[in-house]
């Protein structure tokens, strides 16, 4: 097998390394070399004989001399390599089609615009607390085709459509799990159809003998899972009736019917209820036990930069939910607060930002981030009041000037972070940092 890998990063230096094990004849291309510990994976990689090829290489050439292209997460379907390999009817495989068909134990994979972080952790963590090897691993930590050699039990692999777009027949986990669906990624997918038909790769090949978990209260999930051939196990924040997973006032209820458990004044937002509703639905299909799931609810922590309260000055609180890129996340995020001074705005990724508008009725005033913050002023025209920010310094000072006691000072952009920042948690670190400092200054002059 030729194998012609694009990219030498994390994902590709792993695949690149794994054909190699296999017996491959592996080529890599780096258009972009070095970034951070790319000369260090070239080294590795060539002394194993794998050929590097950086800049822009003739693709036609290269795919011509191939029997398999694995693109990296976030090589675009436009990308000259897809278009070559597409042309000359080579096959195109992600890292996670073929990390699920290597796999020699069953596989969760866990999908949705948002929650896919905090759901892949719960399941792992309900999975180990009941006695079962299964870690989280693909989008949000290792790279899934790293532990397919490992010994434990199950794999808890997080899913991102731009992974899922390059899968093929051979992808059938044991469970899938869609979380929601809403409009993300549509520069990169070029439609909404295109977006939700990538998510829907999650269960598309599992034929009978797989398993969906999916969000009943989300429409645009339900239109998707028709397609699906296995069974199906819903989830809601609602009281769910026999054969879904859901809630009864705080009380946590399985498929069954039956009371896991009850956690009166832990206080779960709604989104975070959906999650640890989904999360239970998959890992007792996978074997958890009923002590295990309780254990990993009572033991549920917040992830980084997923409204994450980082400092209280006076009666004002400020919460970082910097991973929220897209409206839905953002929506979600300030319906578990009643009253919210809102910093969002930076690249919006071609989402209609207008969703936003459903939650006019929590926000105190909105600071506007970002390189396009009249994006987020024509949302807002006329309802709430927007304040242009040009540094998160400027945001938090002027979100603290407009907070009144009991208010939640909430960043929650609704958009990518690429104009001001190289990631969503660069953007979270400096808000705390500007807190901090905020409050710092508070305490020094009260």
């Amino acid at each position: 097998m030729r194998a012609l890998v694009i990219g030498l990063r994390a994902t590709g230096a792993v695949v690149a390394s794994w054909c190699r094990a296999r017996g491959d004849d592996v080529t890599v291309v780096e258009e972009r070399p070095g970034q951070p510990e790319y000369v260090t994976r070239k080294a590795a990689c060539e002394a194993r004989g794998i050929r590097v090829v950086e800049g822009q290489p003739d693709w036609f050439a290269l795919v011509a001399d191939a029997d398999l292209v694995v693109p990296s997460p976030g090589v675009r379907p436009d990308h000259p390599v897809m278009v070559a390999a597409v042309a000359a009817g080579v096959p195109i495989r992600g890292d996670l089609d073929l990390a699920v068909e290597a796999a020699r134990v069953p596989v969760v994979v866990v999908t949705g615009t948002n929650g896919k972080s905090t759901v892949t952790t719960l399941i792992s963590a309900m999975l180990e607390a009941s006695g079962r090897r299964a870690p989280a691993v693909g989008n949000i930590g290792r790279v899934a085709l790293e532990v397919v050699a490992d010994d434990v039990d199950a794999l808890v692999i997080e899913a991102s459509s731009f992974q899922l777009h390059t899968v093929t027949e051979t992808f059938s986990p044991a469970v899938a799990v869609v979380l929601n669906v809403a409009e993300d990624h549509l520069d990169w997918h070029g439609s909404f159809t295109a977006y939700a038909a990538a998510k829907a790769n999650a269960f598309r090949f599992q034929g009978p003998h797989g398993a969906v978990v999916w969000n009943q209260d989300d429409p645009a999930v339900a239109e998707l899972i028709l397609t699906a051939t296995g069974s199906k196990i819903g989830f809601t924040v609602a009281d769910p009736g026999v054969g879904a997973v859901g809630w009864r006032d705080d009380a946590l209820i399985d498929a069954a019917g039956r009371v896991l458990g009850t956690w009166e004044g832990r206080g779960f937002a709604p989104h975070e209820r959906a999650n640890i509703a989904a999360a239970t639905a998959a890992a007792a299909i996978m074997g958890a036990t009923e002590r295990g799931i309780v254990s990993a609810v009572t033991g549920f922590q917040r992830l980084h930069h997923r409204t994450e309260l980082v400092g209280k000055a006076g009666e004002v609180e400020y919460v970082d939910d910097s991973k929220a890129t897209n409206p839905h996340a953002t929506v979600a995020a300030v319906r578990g607060y009643p009253s919210v001074v809102l910093l969002a705005g930076g690249d919006s990724k071609g989402a209609d930002l207008g969703a936003l508008g459903a939650v006019t009725d929590r926000l105190r005033r909105v600071i506007a981030i970002g390189d396009t913050p009249e994006e987020i002023e024509e949302v807002f025209a006329g309802k709430v009041g927007v304040t242009r920010a040009a540094s998160m310094c400027d945001a938090v000072r002027s979100a603290a000037e407009a907070a009144k006691p009991g208010d939640v000072v909430l960043l929650s952009p609704a958009c990518a972070s690429f104009d001001w920042y190289s990631s969503y948690a660069e953007r979270g670190d400096d808000f705390r940092t500007e807190v901090e400092a905020l409050i710092g200054t508070n305490e020094a002059t009260g």
